[in-house]
């Protein structure tokens, strides 16, 4: 059983994921370059290749393994544009897992369905080590498994302080991992003073050590009397051994709140994604909320207690670009735009860094229904914050535009494309605040 199992770890990894994190380690892999297209193409039509980047790579020594270690970074599309803090979820295997969990985080975000998040995969030096780094010490398994203390130690003492330094986090850590990677995310669960409150654990390998995580569990569970946010995932895998590991915590605490999800269709190899995208779902339950949902609530208060109560999810809640723009809608659409002033001042009280997106996405509703006068008394309540907004310029142009002042509007527009340059807007983003207006 075990050596069908264990085939992925005796297969060479893509090369293709590794070639633009190996390029350059010391420094991070931020800056475009460009390069210029030759061969049979004719010079009158030779244009430029800009590399599209995905995430960072970088490496620091570390006490623990006594080397260098590397690890990779992605940040939420509008990291540079803000100065707020954000959760950040570990992915062990990076070299394998890092690629893919990024895009799909981004994506997620970028459709309101889960708030935005800091990824960081965490590489390891080669199959090897991966498989020593992620397992405990075993005589049943033998002497190239066995060195989870030391990736424990590391993450712990070492990786996650240098994030929290380098980086805005909130101390929200969740820890992604997959087949064995899925084990030690189990394993570093039950460490005491993790630094890790949510738990990922996809197709983990509970089949090692003789299926040795159930006691484990069983003891954690015994000590503690509760689980934190845990997702468990298996695909149609014989004797890997998860659903009796399911079976064992519920048996021991009804109601946990653990989701198990198994996934019929997949095998051991097809299986991350699927099941990565529900984990992150599972971070943010409802997360997002459509119009229709809305819509059937005809008094904004209750709006606002909806989702207020998002609030006490893993990573909180605040209003997204998306989730703003058909709260606007909503209020057209029920008639009560006579409510929004009242609705912004109550929103500005329980969601106050939300205050600049609520006033851009209902300005944008007012600009549609040709209201410019309107759409600049909204603006104008973000006025201090909205300076460093190139959505909220673009907005204040378009209203000054509408309004009869060109000038002004120009200058204004002007200022909103220095800052999507100087923040390094996605270019989905750049483009919408339309620099060629003018």
């Amino acid at each position: 059983m075990k050596s069908g199992i264990q085939t992925r770890f005796q297969q060479s990894r893509p090369r293709s994921l590794l070639l633009g994190l190996l390029i350059a380690m010391a420094a991070p892999l931020e800056s475009a370059h460009s390069q210029t297209a030759t061969g049979d193409t004719p010079s009158h039509t030779v244009s430029t290749a800009i590399a599209l980047t995905y995430g960072a790579a970088y490496q620091a020594p570390s006490h623990h393994f006594g080397e260098d270690r590397r690890y990779m970074v992605a940040l939420p599309e509008r990291y540079q544009a803000n100065e707020r803090h954000y959760p950040v979820i570990y992915v062990i295997d990076g070299d394998f897992q890092f690629r893919h969990v990024s895009a799909a985080v981004n994506n997620l975000t970028r459709m309101g369905k889960i708030p935005p998040m800091i990824v960081v995969g965490v590489a390891t030096q080669g199959q090897a080590d991966y498989i020593k780094s992620t397992t405990w010490a075993s005589e049943r398994e033998g002497d190239e498994f066995g060195g989870a203390d030391t990736l424990m130690a590391y993450l712990k003492d070492e990786l996650v302080p240098l994030i929290d330094a380098r980086f805005r986090t909130s101390g929200k850590n969740a820890i992604a991992g997959y087949s064995l990677g899925g084990l030690f995310t189990l394993e570093s669960m039950m460490v005491d003073g993790t630094p890790f409150s949510a738990f990922l654990a996809m197709s983990p390998s509970t089949w090692y050590d003789d299926y040795g995580i159930n006691g484990r569990v069983a003891a954690y569970i015994k000590k503690n009397k509760v689980l934190p946010p845990l997702f468990l995932s298996v695909a149609n895998e014989e004797g890997m051994g998860v659903q009796p590991l399911y079976e064992l915590i519920e048996k021991a605490l009804p109601n946990s709140g653990v989701v198990f999800k198994r996934y019929p269709d997949e095998t051991h190899y097809t299986t991350a994604m699927p099941a990565l995208l529900d984990a992150l779902e599972y971070l943010a339950p409802a997360y997002y909320t459509d119009l229709d949902v809305l819509v059937p609530m005809d008094n904004y208060k209750d709006v606002l207690n909806h989702f207020e109560a998002k609030r006490s999810q893993w990573a909180g809640f605040r209003f997204e670009w998306l989730q703003s723009y058909y709260l606007a809608k909503y209020f057209f659409i029920t008639k009560q735009q006579d409510k929004v002033s009242t609705f912004l001042d109550e929103a500005q009280k329980r969601f106050p860094e939300s205050n600049t997106e609520l006033c851009v996405a209902m300005a944008k509703a007012y600009l549609n229904k040709q209201q410019p006068q309107e759409a600049l008394k909204v603006l104008m309540r973000a006025e201090k914050e909205g300076e460093q907004s190139a959505d909220w310029l673009a907005q204040m142009s378009e209203a000054k535009k509408a309004m009869g002042a060109i000038a002004e509007a120009q200058a204004l527009h002007s200022r909103a494309m220095a800052l999507a340059d100087a923040q390094g807007l996605e270019s989905w983003e750049y483009w919408e605040l339309n620099p060629r207006r003018f």
